[in-house]
């Protein structure tokens, strides 16, 4: 029996799954933040307790792994690779392969080896894959790189859009109640000069009160997300055009607990729908239900020659990764 390791990493959590070639989960493992660019040491301490977790609860030594996918967030660059590969070498895993998690978050969502992913989290990120396997990748760098939305951009534009409100240049909204209420301010003037005095963070959270204002009818929220999901139908677009994929019928899945777990109403995902329509007439929406960790185990297999049929991913997929590892 052979068995694979797929990780993934992201900005708060990272998971860890072994499965078995018939794709039967033997092991789960979890650890906190995984991105390098947030804190190295912290990352790399978290990616060796997530799979050494997963390692004792499946009762295997690293010897007995076949192969291992790490899709990592912010593994973008080759500046980034020159990091990761010596924190993932130190993990002394037989054979191992790095990419961005998009990647498995794409293949996670998708039972074909191409399509597009839109990934709309803390930040926002895209990329594709077509039928010959060439790759593309657009933004996934932040605000200053041309990207637009993901929660702490939100945030801000919920921010800005209270105070302009409040000083006349914006049109009223429900936020402003809900902003200064959830912060603990008794008005817009005094969170104005509170964050003015002490440089205040926003926090990210902060987008979600778009949502429930968007589902009563507050034109400045929907307009946000409106916006977002215009923004992320463009990086579709583009992905689409760079790769050629017009013609091809292919899924385009959407991840990032935006999208996911957030957008109920839709909203933000008719507004994708809107843009890539003309750019891929023959592409599918389809939101991801499976845990991105499953993406990283078929890539696991995948990469060692292996074929991964319907069965294999529909077992994979019935694991649940739990929020805490007792």
């Amino acid at each position: 029996m052979k068995y694979y390791l797929g990780v993934d990493a992201g900005g708060s959590k990272t998971y860890a799954m072994i499965a078995n070639e018939q794709g039967q989960v033997i092991g789960v493992g979890r650890g906190g933040n995984g991105n390098h660019q947030k804190n190295r040491e912290q990352a790399e301490d978290n990616l060796r307790q997530a799979v050494s977790e997963a390692l004792m609860a499946s009762g295997l030594t690293k010897d007995q792994l076949e192969y291992s996918w790490f899709g990592m967030a912010g593994a973008d660059r080759e500046a980034d690779f020159r990091i990761l590969r010596p924190i993932i070498s130190r993990l002394s895993l037989p054979r191992t392969e790095i990419s961005c998690d998009t990647w498995n978050a794409l293949r996670s969502g998708t039972e074909e080896k191409y399509g597009v992913v839109l990934i709309c989290g803390s930040g926002v990120n895209c990329a594709g894959k077509n039928p010959k396997g060439a790759t593309y990748q657009c933004g996934g760098f932040g605000y200053r790189f041309g990207d637009f939305g993901g929660g702490y951009d939100l945030s801000v534009e919920v921010f800005r859009s209270v105070l302009r409100a409040d000083d006349g240049r914006g049109s009223k909204t429900v936020l402003t109640e809900r902003l200064t209420q959830l912060l603990g301010y008794s008005n817009v003037s005094e969170l104005r000069e509170d964050y003015l005095d002490h440089f205040r963070e926003l926090p990210a959270h902060i987008a979600e009160l778009l949502f429930q204002a968007a589902e009563e009818g507050d034109q400045v929220a929907a307009g946000l997300l409106i916006k977002q999901g215009d923004e992320l139908g463009l990086a579709a677009a583009a992905t689409i055009r760079q790769l050629a994929m017009k013609e091809d019928s292919f899924d385009i899945v959407l991840a990032g607990s935006l999208l996911t777990k957030g957008d109920r109403s839709g909203i933000i995902r008719h507004a994708i729908e809107q843009r890539v329509k003309q750019s891929a007439p023959n592409g599918t929406l389809r939101i991801l239900s499976r845990e991105p960790v499953v993406g990283s185990v078929v890539l696991a297999m995948e990469s060692s020659g292996m074929h991964v049929n319907h069965e294999v991913l529909d077992r994979l997929s019935l694991e649940k990764v739990p929020n805490k590892i007792s």
